[in-house]
């Protein structure tokens, strides 16, 4: 005990006129108890402060109160290299998480995986999901497995693909959507692939493989339904089935009006 609360108790003791013994039966103790307390040898407990304080009319701050300053506990020391140690695992991970945008395009860096969209094509790795999507001029592959048979033979319009990078950029700096935001970026031969089937009258041109794998992307990535959201790329052989089979019917139904036009020719010229 602090000896200024000691020598507090004693002159409270004798202001109240008690003697030691006489103190220590209004408490319950025994009068060696008091003897310590009073010499700072030891501290009353909770109870016996309470009870000296409600005998002395006091408050328990008026009782405890000094002077001294109150120690403050000391700053844990770190093992040594510890420290250092979390404070390059930390800089690693910094240095690990990065948006960097150039001529050669933009490559965004996180803890979650890396996307790459550039002048050679897009390219997402989600390290979190083990998963990986490439697309270029050379087709489309998900996971090292090609899923195209022939990729969009012009490059994407310029417009398109620079709305689609500041819409990328507004959503990853305003809503720190970088994942999955760079999805973004498969409308891009979607809808250029689709304008050129259009043009072409032509439904292979479209590139719906990479329709396939941004349905499946999303399935994966906001509803978890990797399984069995990969059937859907059970309907891509379909679709060129299904395309092929109409165009087969478009050409029978054209070589059959040929065949018409060419018997009422030679009609016509038997006539003359």
């Amino acid at each position: 005990m602090n000896i200024e609360i000691a020598n507090r108790l004693v002159n409270l003791r004798k202001k109240n006129n008690l003697s030691q013994e006489a103190l220590a039966e209004k408490l319950g103790i025994s009068r060696q108890a008091v003897s310590k307390w009073e010499r700072a040898e030891a501290s009353p407990d909770t109870d016996n402060l309470i009870l000296l304080a409600r005998l002395y009319g006091v408050s328990l701050d008026e009782l405890l109160k000094t002077d001294d300053e109150i120690p403050r506990p000391e700053p844990e020391k770190e093992p040594e290299g510890q420290g250092e140690e979390e404070k390059s695992d930390f800089q690693k991970e910094e240095k690990d998480e990065y948006v960097h945008v150039g001529f050669q395009g933009i490559h965004v860096k996180d803890h979650n995986g890396e996307v790459h969209v550039g002048w050679d094509g897009i390219h997402v790795d989600d390290k979190k999901k083990g998963d990986n999507v490439h697309i270029d001029k050379k087709g489309v592959y998900v996971n090292g497995e090609k899923y195209d048979k022939e990729w969009i033979a012009h490059h994407a319009h310029f417009p398109v693909a620079i709305l689609m990078v500041i819409l990328y950029l507004i959503i990853g700096c305003v809503f720190n959507a970088w994942h999955p935001g760079w999805l973004l970026f498969l409308l891009v031969p979607i809808w250029e692939s689709l304008m050129h089937a259009i043009e072409t009258r032509n439904a292979h041109h479209f590139a719906y493989p990479v329709l396939a794998a941004l349905i499946f992307l999303c399935l994966g990535i906001f509803w978890y339904a990797w399984h069995p959201g990969w059937v859907v790329f059970l309907t891509i052989p379909l679709y060129y089935s299904l395309v092929s089979w109409f165009e087969s019917l478009r050409g029978r139904k054209a070589e059959d009006r040929d065949g018409i036009n060419t018997e009422k020719e030679a009609g016509e010229d038997e006539e003359k």
